[in-house]
């Protein structure tokens, strides 16, 4: 009977946190507000163990990571054209991802997982070194890290 109670107890507290996980979404788009090749929301914050959906609400579109802007050891990701892609992230810090046809054009966004110190620096040291290179939105990062803080 003990033994069945600290079993009953165990998958309890272990279906807790799994249910507690989230799935975020993100819109990929041609056209928001006045803005051209977004990602709505751009900067996103979850939880160690939570999701992040893209959604291709205009055709064109996916999400890659940049994989000089991820933390040490992390997964990278490279999503097909028009489809919905799910990445979870598991380690914390922040993840600098783009479009890849539109990447030029400043179609970039990042996934901030716990507070993102991790390697928030050097993220930062990278994004502004490439977004000199955009053809236009040539200060996007700047204000998405902003908001990642």
């Amino acid at each position: 009977m003990f033994r069945f109670k600290v079993l009953l107890i165990s998958f309890i507290l272990v279906s807790g946190v799994a249910a507690q996980a989230e799935v975020h979404e993100v819109k990929m788009l041609s056209n928001l507000k006045g803005q051209s090749m977004v990602f709505e929301p751009p900067v996103i914050k979850v939880k160690p163990g939570d999701s992040v959906k893209w959604i291709a609400s205009n055709p064109g579109h996916n999400t890659a990571s940049i994989d000089e802007m991820l933390p040490e050891g992390s997964q990278s990701w490279n999503g097909g054209l028009n489809e919905e892609l799910v990445v979870k992230f598991d380690k914390e810090g922040v993840y600098g991802y783009k479009c890849t046809p539109h990447y030029i054009l400043g179609m970039v966004g990042l996934v901030v997982v716990g507070d993102g110190s991790s390697n928030f620096d050097a993220v930062s040291k990278k994004a502004l070194e490439i977004q000199e290179n955009f053809a236009v939105n040539k200060t996007r990062f700047s204000e998405y890290l902003e908001r990642a803080k």
